[in-house]
Formats: C-alpha cells, sequence, structure tokens
C-alpha cells in the first residue's frame, strides 16, 4: 500500500520543491524544509502538495511515519509565514541585577550571579529578539529558529550551583 498525503495550500502562501527542499514563502518571511528522499518525496501541484511514500518495502511503517510528520510539519510551516510565531521571557534575579543586551546576531547577559564576564549566545536564523526593561520577546516564522534561540538563552543562564537558592535566570513566559 502506499501512502499520500495531500495538502492544500492556502492562499497567500507560495510552496516551491528545489532539489531536498521545499521552500515556503509568506506575507512574513520565507521558511524551508529538508526532504528525506529515503522515505518520501514532493510534488507541487496548483493549490496542492502531494507526499508519496517510496515503494521500499522494508521502509514501509519508518515512511508512513515520515510522511505523516512531514505533512505535519509543512501544515504548521504554512500557518507560520502568514501569522508568525512569537514567544514571552521574562528576566528574574532575586540576588543581582541582569541586563540583556543585543547586539547583531548575539544576545549578552550582564551581571548573572555577580559574574563579570557576560555570557553571550547566538540568535539563530531570522529570528527577532526585543528587550524592554524585563521583557524579552522572540519572533520568527520557523519554528524551529525560535525554539533555538529560546533553548540558548535558557542554556546561557544555567546556573552551576544549587537551583532552590539562585533561581535567577529568563523563563518562557508566554506561548501563543
Amino acid at each position: 500500500m502506499i501512502f499520500m498525503a495531500s495538502i492544500d495550500i492556502p492562499s497567500g502562501v507560495q510552496v516551491s520543491v528545489s532539489g531536498d527542499q521545499v521552500v515556503i514563502k509568506g506575507k512574513l518571511g520565507s521558511t524551508s524544509k529538508k526532504i528525506s528522499p529515503r522515505f518520501f518525496s514532493v510534488k507541487t501541484e496548483p493549490n496542492k502538495i502531494e507526499i508519496v511514500m517510496t515503494k521500499n518495502k522494508l521502509l514501509e511503517k519508518k515512511a508512513n511515519l515520515a510522511v505523516l510528520a512531514f505533512s505535519a510539519e509543512l501544515v504548521s510551516s504554512m500557518k507560520t509565514v502568514q501569522t508568525g510565531i512569537e514567544k514571552k521571557m521574562v528576566v528574574f534575579f532575586s540576588h543581582f541585577p541582569m541586563v540583556i543586551e543585543v547586539k547583531g546576531k548575539t544576545i549578552n547577559i550582564k551581571n548573572i550571579f555577580g559574574e563579570r564576564v557576560p555570557r553571550t549566545t547566538e540568535i539563530v536564523g531570522e529570528t527577532k529578539v526585543e528587550v524592554k526593561g524585563q521583557d524579552v520577546t522572540i519572533k520568527g516564522v520557523d519554528a524551529y529558529d525560535v525554539g533555538q534561540t529560546i533553548a540558548n538563552i535558557r542554556t546561557a543562564c544555567y546556573s552551576i550551583g544549587d537551583t532552590r537558592v539562585f533561581q535567577d535566570g529568563v523563563y518562557l513566559t508566554h506561548d501563543e
């Protein structure tokens, strides 16, 4: 049995397949997803994307799951290039006042745990980071890039000591 998924392309979204990449463009930006040719192939038709499983009998179960996962990724990406993703974080400190600065593609976290050298981390992809006082807003069109930027900030604020005593850091407060 050949498993196939068919996805309707919403108006205002352009989808193109080039090599092993599916490029999705919308009003807020574009994102790309990598095709796994071992499990499936992708074809575009007017207002429709078709994902067809390969005919390898040994990989049938994995290919079915890969088609389902990739179709869910495409549907999510088509939504986010139109509406965007916005996550909110808050700077929390009780011992030493922290300051967060954004310079280009890097984020500097100053005075965390009273350290003299600022901790730095990277902004992934085309993600935008805005800092206003204690509020940090992360916006983008690619869910992976936004999530990885949040993870980078959380990793940079990691406390080596007892986390029950030093709860300073930057925490995710609002998902949309």
